[in-house]
C-alpha cells in the first residue's frame, strides 16, 4: 500500500470541504435576501433549488461530452472550484432576485465539474479501503455544505461575511488540486469521446440498480439539509437565540460528515449493501418522527435532527463506490455524472415540494413523505444483491 494515499484523501477532502461551501450560502442567509427582496417561501426555496438545476445541467453536460473521462481530474476540479467560488461571490453583485438565481444556477453548474471528479480522483488512490476513502471525500462535502451557518455564527450574520468567506474557501480548493494533487497507481484508463457512452452505461443494469438506490437516498437527503434549519426555527421558544438555531442547523448538517466516515469504515467491513439499507432505514424512522416533536424540549428536537443529519448521508458515498466498482472501466466518470445528475434532478422536487406540503398537512407529515425515498432505496439495493455477486463488488463482505 503506497503510505502517499492517506496524503491525497487528506488533500482530497480539505479541497472538497472548501469548494463545496459556496452550495449553501444563499439558503443560509435566505432570511436576509427574503427580507431584502420581500421573497416567498417558494421563491426562497429556489435559492436552492436553483443550485441544484445548475448542478443537473452540468453533469449531464459534462456526462454528454465525456469531460470527466477525458480530461485530467486535477485540471476539471481545480478550474470548476475556482469558477464556482467565482459565481458564488457574484451573489453580492446581484441587483435582483432574478440576477441571484443566475449566479446560483452557475455556481451548481460548475460545482458539477468538482463533485464527480473528486471521488473519481480519491478512487485511484484506493482498492482495499475505497469506502472510507470516498466516505471520508463526501463527508467533507457535508461539511463544506454546512460551514455558511459556522461563518454565519462566527463571522457575523452578514451577506457579505457569508458569501466571501465560502468564496475564499474556493479559490483556496482550486489552488491545492492544482498545485499538490496527482493521480494514484490505479488510474482509469482515458477514453476517446464516444456519444453512445451515455446510453451504454443507462442500459448498465447493477449501474443503473446502484443509481436507483441512490436517487431514493436523494429523494430526503437535500429537503432535510435545506428545511432543516426552518424546521427547528419553528420548534424553537422564544427562549432559544438564534444563534443556538443556526449551531444546531450546522450540527445536523456537519453531523453527516462523521456518518460519510461512519459509513466508509462499515461498508469495507460489513459491505456496502448493509451500510446503505441499514442508513436508510435509520433515516426513514426520523423522517416519519422528527416532524411531530414540534412541542417538545428544543435540545430534544435538535437532538433527534443531528441522528436524522448522521444517517441521512452517511450511505451518500458507498452508492458511489458501487459506481466506481460495477461500471466499464472507461466510463467511471460518466457513470459518476449521470448518477449524480439524476439524482439531484429528483432533489429538486422534494426541495419545492416540501413548503407546500407543511403549508397543507404540518411538518409530521410533510417529513413522513419523505420516508418513500430510502423506502425505494432499500428495494433497489436489495435486488442488486441477488443479482451481482463479484469478487470485485462483495456486496455482503464490502
Amino acid at each position: 500500500m503506497d503510505p502517499r494515499r492517506w496524503r491525497a484523501l487528506i488533500l482530497v477532502s480539505v479541497a472538497m470541504l472548501l469548494s463545496l461551501s459556496a452550495w449553501m450560502t444563499a439558503t443560509s442567509v435566505s432570511g436576509e435576501l427574503q427580507t431584502q427582496w420581500g421573497l416567498s417561501s417558494s421563491q426562497v426555496a429556489f435559492l436552492t433549488t436553483t443550485v441544484q438545476l445548475g448542478f443537473v445541467v452540468g453533469t449531464a453536460i459534462a456526462a454528454l461530452l465525456n469531460l470527466a473521462d477525458l480530461f485530467p481530474s486535477r485540471i476539471l476540479f481545480g478550474a470548476s472550484a475556482a469558477l464556482a467560488a467565482a459565481t458564488n461571490a457574484a451573489l453580492l453583485l446581484a441587483p435582483s432576485y432574478h440576477s441571484a438565481l443566475l449566479a446560483r444556477f452557475l455556481t451548481g453548474a460548475f460545482l458539477a465539474g468538482v463533485y464527480p471528479p473528486g471521488m473519481k480522483m480519491v478512487s485511484t488512490w484506493f482498492r482495499s479501503a475505497r469506502g472510507l476513502a470516498i466516505g471520508s471525500v463526501v463527508g467533507a462535502l457535508t461539511i463544506g455544505k454546512a460551514l455558511p451557518y459556522l461563518i454565519k455564527v462566527l463571522g457575523g450574520a452578514t451577506l457579505g461575511s457569508v458569501v466571501m468567506g465560502a468564496s475564499l474557501a474556493g479559490w483556496l480548493a482550486a489552488l491545492i488540486v492544482l498545485w499538490r494533487y496527482e493521480d494514484g497507481p490505479f488510474v482509469y484508463k482515458r477514453s476517446t469521446f464516444a456519444w453512445s457512452r451515455v446510453g451504454r452505461i443507462l442500459r448498465h443494469r447493477e449501474t443503473m440498480l446502484a443509481t436507483r438506490g441512490y436517487l431514493g437516498h436523494m429523494w430526503e437527503l437535500y429537503a432535510m439539509w435545506t428545511w432543516v434549519p426552518a424546521f427547528l426555527a419553528f420548534s424553537a421558544s422564544e427562549r432559544v437565540s438564534s444563534a443556538s438555531i443556526d449551531v444546531a442547523a450546522f450540527a445536523a448538517i456537519a453531523a453527516g460528515g462523521l456518518g460519510c466516515v461512519w459509513g466508509g469504515l462499515a461498508a469495507d467491513r460489513i459491505g456496502r449493501a448493509m451500510v446503505v439499507n441499514s442508513a436508510m432505514a435509520v433515516s426513514g424512522i426520523c423522517c416519519v418522527v422528527i416532524g411531530f416533536l414540534t412541542s417538545a424540549p428544543f435540545w430534544i428536537v435538535a437532538a433527534v435532527t443531528i441522528v436524522w443529519g448522521f444517517f441521512v448521508v452517511a450511505d451518500s458515498a458507498q452508492f458511489s463506490a458501487i459506481v466506481t466498482e460495477v461500471a466499464p472501466e472507461d466510463s467511471v466518470g460518466t457513470a459518476l455524472m449521470i448518477q449524480t445528475s439524476l439524482g439531484f434532478l429528483l432533489t429538486m422536487v422534494t426541495i419545492q415540494a416540501l413548503p407546500i406540503a407543511v403549508d397543507t398537512v404540518g411538518w409530521g407529515w410533510a417529513f413522513t413523505l419523505l420516508s418513500l425515498g430510502p423506502a425505494f432505496g432499500i428495494s433497489s439495493i436489495r435486488r442488486l444483491v441477488r443479482i451481482r455477486r463479484l469478487p470485485s463488488l462483495d456486496l455482503l463482505k464490502g
